[in-house]
């Protein structure tokens, strides 16, 4: 048995969470597939699925066994890319973990270029939810956190990203255009469920928390709370209320005139953008090709360049009354 190929099938398998569509996605017949797990669990003496006529599952010896056996494999990788690095253009499959608003609104219309840079350069996107800290079992994790990284792993920044009160024109121009936080009361807010009822704190001026003046908010229940993001967009989008989103997430819109800025003073917080990669000796040709591309199209400095590309980056506070 070539445990290595049948190491390759089973991790498939995992990832398909069907061998039907494992042997699909490795271009193998389904019984061939079905033949080395087999023979991986007989020679292992353990069983590493639990297969029903619905699903497929790890069972807990399998899931043990996975993790260990991609470590192997990427090594594996890692060590044929490293003997042809030098003379052959970045190839192969790039696995990246990363926010479902980010796949959406960034990645996803800037990969026809890199594809036009890197023909053989395939990527596998995951976007189960929001990604605060890296997983070593991608190559990439593109990780979105307004805390300081800290673990075992390169973090490379790619932007700065403010969250910033948006409405459309039209809401605006029906309900009027508050000119301090405290306004936001007399309108329909849309609202993450987390802040359903708790404080929303607003910051003036520049990136720097500490500095910023502060005007914490208590709306009560939002017209519209949810924990999707592209719900609140395009709620915002046809007018329903005034909403807080990050500005990855609105740069078209503002491009677009479709989505206007609310208090261009206050912001309602900061995180940084970065992508991580597991701590390796060597990184492989086709990661460290999209890593420098994202680097390349979003900065990679400590500014948000969504905002300065729609021209209303957080402005200084003005010498007008303050309230709060």
């Amino acid at each position: 048995m070539d445990q290595l190929r049948a190491m390759r099938v089973f991790a498939g398998v995992v990832d398909a969470r069907s061998f039907a569509g494992a042997a699909r996605a490795l271009d193998l017949a389904p019984a061939v597939v079905t033949r080395l797990v087999a023979e991986l669990e007989e020679s292992l003496g353990a069983r590493l699925l639990n297969r029903t006529t619905r699903r497929v599952t790890l069972t807990e010896i399998g899931e043990a066994y996975l993790e260990r056996a991609r470590r192997i494999l990427a090594d594996v990788d890692e060590a044929a890319a490293l003997t042809s690095a030098a003379t052959t253009e970045p190839r192969g499959h790039v696995r990246v973990l990363v926010p479902p608003a980010l796949a959406v609104h960034q990645l996803a219309k800037r990969l026809p270029r890199f594809h036009e840079q890197y023909p053989q350069v395939t990527i596998e996107l995951h976007s189960p939810g929001p990604v605060t800290s890296p997983d070593e079992s991608f190559d990439i994790s593109i990780v979105h956190s307004r805390d300081p990284l800290d673990g075992d792993f390169v973090a490379r920044r790619l932007a700065r990203s403010e969250t910033i009160a948006v409405a459309s024109p039209e809401y605006l121009d029906r309900r009027g255009r508050p000119q301090h936080p405290s306004e936001l009361l007399g309108h329909d807010s849309l609202l993450p469920l987390t802040m359903q009822h708790e404080g929303i704190m607003f910051r003036r001026g520049g990136a720097s928390d500490e500095a910023a003046e502060r005007f914490t908010l208590r709306p009560g229940r939002g017209l519209l709370s949810t924990a999707n993001l592209d719900t609140h967009y395009a709620a915002a989008l046809h007018g329903l209320g005034i909403a807080g989103l990050p500005s990855f997430q609105i740069e078209d819109a503002l491009l677009e005139n479709a989505l206007e800025r609310v208090l261009p003073e206050w912001r309602l917080g900061s995180s940084t953008i970065w992508a991580c990669l597991p701590t390796r000796k060597f990184v492989p040709a086709r990661t460290r090709a999209l890593l420098d591309f994202l680097i390349e199209v979003f900065g990679g400095a400590d500014r948000d360049p969504w905002l300065l590309a729609a021209n209303c980056e957080t402005r200084a506070p003005s010498k007008a009354r303050r309230r709060g």
